[in-house]
């Protein structure tokens, strides 16, 4: 007789083929139709707050890797914080302003006016924006999708102008001609988050500058010789530029001899290695002195009938050149701070395509870059050129367009970081953030401490203006605060487009006039700096609105010289404090090689194409099982892996799944109840649970992944289920040894189903719908709380040694196996004995069937002469003997017994028992 019909086979309707890319679907649509997102809302909506608030992704293109990494960890972050019992609303948001769009819609329409242009950029953001609201939702992201914030919103852009008025109030805003990062290709200033830093080949030269100041009359020395200081520099072009020459108080310099007439002024501690450069022999120290003596002698410019002052500077080194720094206050910073102590000019005769302007002698209209080789052969010409030689070194590169910056003085608007002390308290406020990795504090902790004041203004089209009046005659701005507040409400009902759009008359009152009498004013049209723009998301989206300060900021790594920078400095400037309390931060996608992503490459792998093969669940799993913290690596070989890993968490619950489907809550049994090994696996599950709420608690995601890939591995599947199979499917119905191992399995299943639903959101969904569920959606339920009773370690650590034990029966049973004395496990019998008492406790435990650990018909704790095998476990102490198991085969569970051959139907006493117990229930 064929007895399968008999067995409690497991039935399921979650399949073993996940069928992700059409199930997700499925899931998206029953989340939406359903109204998911807002009913978690409203379950928690007495419940404490945790707000991670969303840094804005660019509305620009489709999202790559790094975005779907970003967006997948900040859902983490919220739903485990939901599953933690907080109330934690995720308002997702865009930053919409900005050059990368207007400069791809000059590309599809040309040059247009202003309002056409702004336009355009609106549409095109929007068109975007659309499109990654849809691509962040497929890879299961919940949140406000239908009420995100734009910072091109009226309002938001209203608060822009708002904070903006904050600074300028508070004297924060200043404009001045200054030095900034100047990209040639965009036509606008940067600032220094739109700055990335690759290896470049420059021409580096060493240039002479003649003392004009007369030595000799100091010092017989000098007399009838030609004396020069000798500078190096990396910019060739910044020459024309120049009006100074640096060098360091506290530096020891000395003139050189190197021919009979030529002396040269060099730093003592390079002398050597530069007249080894020059290949200068026999040189000869004549006088030795300190950089502090130098200050004011005079020198020619080397190709200019102009004079170059030498001037002293901290910040000249020794690391290279030759200790003497040529200073063009109109193309550096630290030459800008040491010009202004000088009183020098703030020269910088280059125009905003990089050409030099017409009153430049010999190099007018030249892009300063191709200026290069022709300054130098006029030093050449002018016996001014000691050395040329090509060096790579890190240069400055707009981070759009990639191409190189140059540092060139405009007049531009700046936020003063030493007014009111905004970096000192910048700098303490960073210190109160708790940083994630720690290393982060450190990192933004030099960026502020470092940094020049920030340049605000940027000279384009699309953004929010800085929408000032300036008095035409005396240079006035226009402050008076009815002026700025209509303006500021202006914004708030029509948009920033309303400053372009509307006259003077407009927003001035009838007749109005400056202190100098004038009526005649002109607009400030420059817009302001989409990092304020996303700096003041705080105030936009969170103050006063939802929750402030935020609990947790998260972004990439980049973003301590970025948004969070940018946010930090904002939020001290107008309330005096960090607008969060915790930042997290994650590397960038990289190849298997470590190698960033690129196109040039061909290295892309793009998150729509997994998702489209794998499902989104795949995506969620590769951002949980690495550490963030580090660069995190994608390549196929690695999404191969973690389906595999994928597949054994999906298999561990549809097994538990399909030996659950008879079972309800009201046939649990009472802990007290409970067999042995159940208690054991509810001991684990403890153990399992404490692991991952810390992991989740300190955002350690791949600790998750690691911990539960283990326990459905080795604990579940290749033990605890592994041992129970016989009692799910052989058992009674109502055997209490069966009702024990699904009491304890329903308790594993909600655990693993619960805690993998941050990360596995789609699978933990699918299953938690067929798992009898008792709300509406698995992301409305509560992390399994500890269960104290549960906790039991001497139960672990005596299953502990079970599992050694058992684990030495089956290298004993593998043996058999492969000498075929036997083919399944349940064809042998077992002889155990052992010299070790704790392994006896075990072996003559009473409660404890080892037959049905070992998966074989019997065990005897005896000795026997006739052994197919002998092992011994010298570590335990253990002797194990396989036999041929005795009795016959039972046609229905397969195990050897003796009273099979005394039943007509070949079945042992327990399957008999559960024939006939079916039999009179049907």
């Amino acid at each position: 007789m064929d007895y399968k019909n008999t067995l409690n086979l497991p039935e399921t309707a979650f399949p073993m083929k996940a069928n992700l890319p059409i199930k997700e679907l499925e899931i998206l649509k029953f989340w939406e139709d359903k109204d998911i997102y807002n009913k978690i809302l409203e379950s928690r909506k007495n419940s404490n707050m945790f707000v991670l608030h969303d840094g804005p992704p660019y509305a620009n293109g489709h999202i790559h890797m790094g975005t779907a990494l970003n967006k997948i960890l900040k859902d983490m972050v919220i739903k485990s914080k939901t599953m933690m019992g907080y109330s934690s609303p995720y308002v997702p948001g865009w930053d919409c302003h900005g050059l990368p769009i207007e400069h791809n819609v000059e590309k599809e329409y040309g040059v247009m006016d202003k309002a056409k242009t702004r336009k355009a950029c609106r549409d095109y953001a929007t068109k975007f924006i659309d499109i990654q609201k849809q691509e962040f939702k497929r890879l299961g992201v919940l949140g406000q999708w239908d009420k995100p914030y734009l910072t091109m919103s009226y309002d938001y852009e209203a608060t822009i102008y708002k904070e903006f008025l904050e600074f300028l109030n508070n004297g924060y805003v200043y404009e001045s001609k200054k030095p900034v990062h100047w990209c040639m290709s965009c036509k606008t200033s940067l600032a220094l988050a739109e700055i990335e830093y690759e290896e470049d080949k420059s021409i580096s030269i060493y240039v002479k500058f003649d003392f004009i100041s007369d030595l000799g009359s100091e010092d017989k020395k000098f007399l009838g010789k030609a004396v020069s200081a000798v500078i190096w520099t990396t910019t060739p072009w910044t020459l024309p530029a120049n009006l100074a020459v640096a060098v360091g108080p506290d530096i020891d310099y000395v003139f050189v001899q190197v021919k009979e007439r030529e002396v040269l002024l060099v730093a003592k501690e390079l002398c050597d290695k530069l007249m080894e450069k020059f290949e200068i022999k026999d040189a000869q120290i004549i006088k030795e002195t300190k950089g502090k003596d130098l200050e004011g002698y005079e020198l020619a410019h080397p190709f200019y009938d102009r004079i170059s002052k030498m001037i002293l500077s901290e910040y000249v080194n020794l690391e290279v050149g030759t200790g003497l720094v040529h200073t063009a206050p109109g193309h550096g910073e630290e030459d800008y701070e040491v010009g202004l102590k000088y009183n020098l000019s703030i020269y910088s005769p280059v125009d905003e395509d990089g050409r030099f302007t017409q009153d430049v002698q010999y190099f007018a209209g030249e892009h300063v870059f191709k200026a290069n080789e022709k300054i130098i052969e006029l030093l050449k010409k002018n016996g001014m050129l000691l050395k040329e030689e090509e060096i790579v070194h890190s240069y400055p590169h707009c981070w759009r367009c990639k191409k190189p910056v140059i540092f060139k003085a405009t007049k531009q608007w700046f936020i003063s970081l030493e007014k009111n002390d905004l970096r000192s308290k910048a700098l303490e406020e960073i210190k109160k953030v708790q940083w994630i990795p720690k290393s982060g504090q450190n990192r933004i902790y030099a960026m502020v401490e470092n940094r020049p004041d920030w340049c605000i203004s940027r000279q384009r089209a699309w953004g929010v203006p800085i929408a000032l009046f300036r008095c035409k005659k005396c240079g006035r701005i226009v402050k008076d605060k009815e002026i700025l507040d209509f303006t500021a409400k202006s914004i708030e009902q029509f948009g920033a487009d309303v400053w372009f759009e509307k006259d003077n008359v407009y927003f001035l009152p009838k007749d109005y006039k400056c202190e100098c009498g004038s009526q005649d004013f002109e607009k400030v049209e420059d817009i302001l700096d989409v990092w304020f723009d996303s700096g003041v998301s705080h105030k936009a989206v969170l103050y006063n609105k939802i929750k402030w300060p935020a609990d947790m900021y998260l972004e990439g790594s980049d973003q301590h010289r970025g948004w969070f920078h940018s946010s930090l400095l904002e939020s001290v400037g107008t309330l005096g404090k960090a607008p969060y309390k915790s930042v997290l931060t994650h590397g960038f996608v990289v190849d298997a090689k470590g190698r960033k992503m690129s196109k040039s490459l061909g290295n892309v792998i793009a998150p729509q194409s997994i998702i489209e093969k794998y499902g989104a669940d795949i995506l969620r799993l590769w951002a949980c099982a690495t550490d963030y913290r580090e660069d995190i690596k994608l390549s196929n070989e690695i999404m191969t892996r973690l389906i595999e890993g994928y597949r054994k968490i999906r298999n561990t619950i549809r097994f538990l799944l399909g030996n659950l489907s008879d079972f309800y809550k009201e046939r649990s049994l009472k802990y007290e109840d409970l067999e042995e090994i159940d208690k054991w696996i509810l001991a684990e599950l403890e153990n399992l649970k404490e692991k991952l709420f810390k992991a989740y608690e300190n955002y350690e995601f791949h600790l998750i992944y690691q911990n539960v890939t283990n326990f459905c591995i080795n604990t579940l599947s290749s033990f605890y289920l592994d041992i129970l199979k016989d009692t799910l499917y052989c058992d009674s119905l109502n055997s209490k040894k069966r009702l024990s191992a699904q009491t304890a399995m329903k308790e594993v299943l909600d655990v693993l189903i619960k805690f993998l639903a941050p990360i596995l959101s789609f699978t933990a969904e699918e299953a938690y719908q067929l798992n009898k569920p008792e709300k509406e959606s698995v992301h409305m339920e509560y992390f399994v709380p500890t269960i104290d009773k549960y906790k039991n370690e001497p139960l672990r650590e005596k299953w502990s040694l079970i599992s050694k034990i058992r684990l030495s029966v089956l290298k004993a049973l593998e043996l058999a196996r492969e000498q075929k004395y036997i083919g399944n496990s349940l064809e042998a019998d077992v002889y155990l004995n052992s010299n070790n008492s704790l392994v006896n406790s075990i072996l003559f435990d009473e409660r404890i069937n080892l037959a049905d650990i070992f998966i074989v018909s019997h065990v005897f704790c005896k000795s026997v002469d006739n052994a197919l095998v002998d092992y011994t476990d010298e570590t335990l102490g253990l002797i194990v003997k396989v036999t041929k198991a005795i009795g016959e085969k039972c046609d229905r569970c397969w195990k050897f017994d003796e009273s099979v051959s005394k039943n007509e139907n070949h079945l042992c006493k327990r399957c008999q028992e559960v024939i006939n117990e079916q039999r009179l229930k049907f």
